[in-house]
C-alpha cells in the first residue's frame, strides 16, 4: 500500500523534470553556443563578406551582366576570371565554380556554388555517404564530398599548378557555401597533403573558407585542420547543427517543424561524451566565426558580433528551434551580415587600422592568438580521449612547425617519403589520378609499370 501510495509523488518528480529539461531545450538560443568565444578582429575577418560575393558570382551566366548582384557589385573584374565551370562541364562530379585570381588582394581563389535543388546530382553528392564509409588521414570524412573535390583537383591540378608558381607570394583560397562548402574544406585537406602536386606549396598559403558549412569530418580532424580551414555560421543556421548522418538532413528541412523538433529532442537525450568517443561522426570543420545577430525574445535584428573559436566540446551540438533555422543558411544573408559586422568591427577599430605599424602589430597578435587556440583545441582533444586525436608535440602536421621545419618537410617529400594515405611514396606527377593518392594502393612491377597492390 505504501508502495502505491508513493507512485503519484514519483510521477510528479519524473514530470517535473522532464518539463525543466524540455524548457531549457526550448530557450537555448544560437547565442549560447559562443558565449564564451573570443571576438574576431577585422584583419582575420576581412575576406568572409567577400569571398561570399564572389561565391554569389558562380550564380550568373555572364558577369560582364549581371542579373542578381548585391548592393556594390560583387567586387570581380571579368577580365581576372581563369574560367568558370557548369554544370555542363562537371558532368555531375561537383558543382560548379569559378577560379579567379584576385590581383587587388594578392589571392587565387576557386569559389564553387552550394546545393542546386534542381539538380539529381548535387544530390547524389551529398548522399553518397554512411558513417564510417570513407577514412582520410586518421580519421572519417564524407565519401560523396570527397570524391566531388578530387575530381575538381584532378581537373584544376595543372592550372593550380601554373598559378601558384606564376604568384608564388598570392594565397591559395577555397570558398563554398553549403555543398561547396563540404567540397571546398576537403579540398584544402587534400590539397596540405599532396602539396607536391601543386609545386610543393608551402601550408601556410592554403585556406579555406566554408559559408555554412556541412559536418564532413571527424572531430580529430576538424581540430587538427583548424590552421587552414575557417567555418562560418550565422545565427541559427540549421545545416552546421544537424548532428545526424547527412543524408538525413532533407528530412529535417522537409518535415519541419515536427520531425526537426523529435530529432532536435532525441540529439539532445544522447550524452556529449559519448559522441565525442565516436569516431565516425562528423563534425563542422576548422575554426568556427559565429555571426550573431538576434537575441532570445526579442525582434528585430541587432548590430551583428562575430564570435570565433576553436571549440571539442560543443561544437554547435544542438538545433536551433527557430524561424530562422533555414533563412540564416542563405548566402545572401551570410553576406550581408557579414559585411555589415566587418564594418562594425573596423569602425570600432579604426584608430588602430589607419596606422600601418599598428596594423601589422594587431595582425602578428592576431596570429599568435590563433596559434595558442589551436595548440590548446588539440590538448583539449587529446584530454577528453577523441579518437586519433594528437597533442601538438605529437602532430605530424607541420601545424606549429617553424619555417625552417617545414622547409625540411618539403625537402624529405620530394625525396620520396612516406605518404599519409599509406606506405606508397606520393608522387609528384601532377596528371596522376586522385585515387592512387587518396588509396594509396599502387605500385610499381618489375618493368616499372604501376599496378595494383595484391
Amino acid at each position: 500500500m505504501s508502495i502505491l501510495c508513493g507512485l503519484p509523488l514519483v510521477e510528479c518528480v519524473y514530470c517535473l523534470a522532464c518539463a525543466r529539461w524540455a524548457w531549457k531545450r526550448c530557450v537555448h538560443n544560437a547565442g549560447h553556443d559562443s558565449e564564451n568565444w573570443g571576438h574576431a578582429t577585422a584583419e582575420e575577418f576581412e575576406p568572409v563578406p567577400r569571398l561570399c560575393r564572389y561565391i554569389l558570382a558562380v550564380y550568373e551566366d555572364d558577369l560582364r551582366h549581371p542579373l542578381w548582384a548585391p548592393p556594390g557589385g560583387y567586387g570581380i573584374n571579368p577580365d581576372w576570371v581563369k574560367h568558370k565551370k557548369t554544370y555542363e562541364d562537371t558532368r555531375g562530379q561537383a558543382p560548379p565554380y569559378i577560379l579567379y585570381i584576385d590581383h587587388d588582394h594578392a589571392d587565387i581563389v576557386l569559389a564553387i556554388r552550394g546545393l542546386n535543388m534542381a539538380k539529381e546530382s548535387d544530390y547524389a553528392v551529398l548522399l553518397d555517404n554512411r558513417l564510417g564509409k570513407r577514412k582520410f588521414d586518421g580519421g572519417y570524412v564524407h565519401n560523396g564530398l570527397l570524391k566531388a573535390a578530387g575530381w575538381v583537383l584532378d581537373t584544376e591540378c595543372k592550372v593550380l599548378r601554373e598559378l601558384v608558381e606564376t604568384y608564388p607570394d598570392y594565397t591559395l583560397t577555397f570558398a563554398g557555401h553549403s555543398l561547396g562548402s563540404g567540397v571546398a574544406a576537403m579540398l584544402a585537406m587534400v590539397v596540405v597533403q599532396n602539396r607536391d602536386r601543386l609545386g610543393d606549396i608551402e601550408r601556410k598559403r592554403v585556406r579555406c573558407y566554408a559559408m555554412a558549412p556541412a559536418r564532413c569530418m571527424s572531430l580529430n580532424l576538424a581540430v587538427r585542420y583548424a590552421d587552414v580551414i575557417n567555418s562560418v555560421v550565422l545565427q541559427d543556421d540549421f545545416l552546421p547543427r544537424t548532428a545526424t548522418p547527412l543524408e538525413d538532413i532533407f528530412k529535417s528541412v522537409f518535415c519541419l517543424p515536427c520531425l526537426l523538433c523529435l530529432r532536435c529532442m532525441r540529439d539532445t537525450c544522447v550524452p556529449e561524451g559519448k559522441l565525442l568517443k565516436d569516431p565516425r561522426r562528423l563534425y563542422t570543420p576548422g575554426r568556427l566565426y559565429h555571426i550573431v545577430e538576434r537575441k532570445p525574445f526579442r525582434m528585430g535584428r541587432f548590430p551583428p558580433v562575430v564570435r570565433t573559436a576553436v571549440p571539442v566540446d560543443g561544437r554547435f551540438e544542438h538545433i536551433i528551434l527557430s524561424c530562422n533555422a533555414t533563412s540564416d543558411h542563405a548566402i545572401i544573408w551570410i553576406e550581408k551580415e557579414a559585411q555589415k559586422a566587418l564594418d562594425l568591427i573596423m569602425e570600432k577599430d579604426n584608430d588602430a587600422m589607419e596606422i600601418p605599424e599598428k596594423q601589422k602589430m594587431v595582425r602578428q597578435e592576431t596570429l599568435t592568438r590563433h596559434k595558442e587556440e589551436h595548440k590548446a583545441a588539440l590538448e583539449r582533444a587529446k584530454t577528453l580521449d577523441v579518437p586519433h586525436a594528437y597533442t601538438p608535440s605529437a602532430s605530424e602536421y607541420g601545424t606549429f612547425d617553424d619555417e625552417e621545419q617545414e622547409e625540411e618537410s618539403s625537402r624529405r617529400r620530394l625525396k620520396g617519403g612516406s605518404s599519409s594515405f599509406g606506405s606508397t611514396p606520393k608522387k609528384s606527377n601532377a596528371s596522376e589520378s586522385w585515387d592512387e593518392v587518396i588509396e594509396g594502393l599502387f605500385d610499381k612491377d618489375e618493368h616499372g609499370h604501376i599496378v595494383l597492390k595484391k
